[in-house]
């Protein structure tokens, strides 16, 4: 296709959703000329269980997108998440003696923070360095050139399941489509909505999907921690549809039109109609109901993710805030809820320092596609991984290694 080294396409592959969002390069910035949606039913908490469901849903997103952008989409950037994704904090120590620091010296404490045991079926997908201690000297980000005598690092290290990675770029060949690399996801949503302020001051944010809730602390300017909740959009209509008695897509349903967190909020007399089940008439409910349903699932999530943050030393690494995002942040009340529970100013993120259909994709439910294609735009090179069952995988992930040291 005419000017197809300037596209960029985000694939996000969703529990409840797989999104393409299709970017071109204008000089510096990145016009969406293109988006498409399916529902995706082969996954479940981010990983996948169903491989022609989700490679179904893939080509459907696609061609949807490859229609509103007028192109052929041929190669994809993908995110990856889901509860297999872990990370850790380590620690190491080297002896200078009393010389300057020079590249080898960082790359030999790294390389020491990060010799930990490691299941032989997880891979290392990042190596964050969080801080250099250079003697007696904190908070060093670059000590080449610093006479010392001994040199630590501490790192975040991120872990992902190999076998995750390799059937997400399976279905992606099935599809037809080449994986030129692997995100994380939470990265990728950081990318798309928070500010180069928040980022350097230090803020959380939380992306709400269907199956999972992705937080992610960024703070100078680097990713420091990351955590991933196995709760998310479908819990909540699951509640919905016990607590209502009405099948779960009319409960997806009543959720994204009257879905209201907070009881409080909820205007005196207001009802809501309610199907029922096995063809019995629909009732009239108060919405009051819906909200007491909601409203303790929601806070029991941010208690779980400050929970989280909390008992890794976390609670004043976020004084920019915490910015909420993904498909399930739609709710009414939703930030007040994080803010009471965090007690930080709280706002919705939309991915934002893009043209084109801006309006379209200015949705928090496509800030991982979005994030997907700025990432993209960072990329030095791309992979061709059509065969899944020899080093493909391995390649993308040594890729993925590379590619954070470029964009962090």
């Amino acid at each position: 296709m005419p000017g197809s080294e300037k596209i960029i396409v985000g694939l996000d592959i969703g529990t409840t959703k797989i999104c393409a969002v299709v970017g071109e390069m204008l000089d510096d910035q990145i016009s969406i000329i293109g988006v498409g949606s399916h529902p995706s039913t082969g996954l479940r908490k981010g990983s996948v269980v169903n491989i022609e469901s989700t490679v179904d849903s893939i080509k459907k997103a696609v061609e949807e997108a490859e229609l509103m952008a007028g192109c052929d989409i041929s190669s994809v950037y993908v995110g990856i998440a889901g509860n297999h994704i872990q990370g850790f904090n380590s620690h190491g120590i080297i002896a200078i003696k009393g010389r300057e620091i020079t590249e080898q010296d960082v790359e030999r404490v790294v390389d020491a923070a990060k010799a930990v045991a490691i299941p032989t079926d997880r891979e290392i997908l990042h190596v964050i360095p969080q801080e250099f201690i250079v003697d007696d000297m904190k908070s060093i980000q670059n000590p080449v050139g610093m006479t010392a005598i001994r040199l630590e690092a501490k790192i975040h290290i991120v872990t992902g399941a190999v076998s995750s990675a390799r059937n997400i770029v399976k279905c992606c060949n099935k599809a037809g489509l080449e994986v030129c690399d692997i995100a994380l996801e939470s990265l990728a949503s950081g990318e798309a909505v928070l500010t180069d302020e928040e980022k350097e001051l230090g803020c959380i944010i939380a992306d709400m999907g269907g199956g999972t809730t992705d937080l992610a602390l960024f703070k100078d300017n680097n990713l420091k921690f990351i955590y991933e909740l196995t709760l998310g959009g479908q819990n909540l209509t699951n509640d919905i549809s016990i607590g209502l008695r009405t099948p779960l897509p009319e409960a997806e349903k009543i959720k994204i039109t009257h879905g209201t967190c907070v009881s409080a909020n909820v205007k005196n007399g207001a009802v809501i109609e309610v199907p029922a089940v096995g063809g019995r008439a629909p009732k009239k409910l108060s919405k009051g109901i819906l909200a007491e349903i909601l409203e303790p699932r929601v806070e029991e999530i941010f208690t779980l993710l400050k929970k989280e943050v909390f008992s890794n030393g976390l609670e004043n690494s976020y004084p920019a805030g915490f910015v909420l995002t993904g498909g399930s942040v739609v709710l009414d009340g939703i930030s007040e809820i994080a803010e009471s529970v965090f007690n930080v100013p709280v706002r919705i993120g939309h991915p934002d320092r893009i043209g084109g259909l801006k309006d379209i994709v200015k949705n928090p439910a496509f800030a991982t596609g979005v994030g997907l294609v700025m990432f993209g735009s960072h990329a030095t090179c791309k992979l061709n991984i059509r065969d899944v069952e020899t080093a493909g995988v391995s390649k993308i992930l040594n890729r993925m290694k590379q590619w954070f040291k470029d964009i962090i």
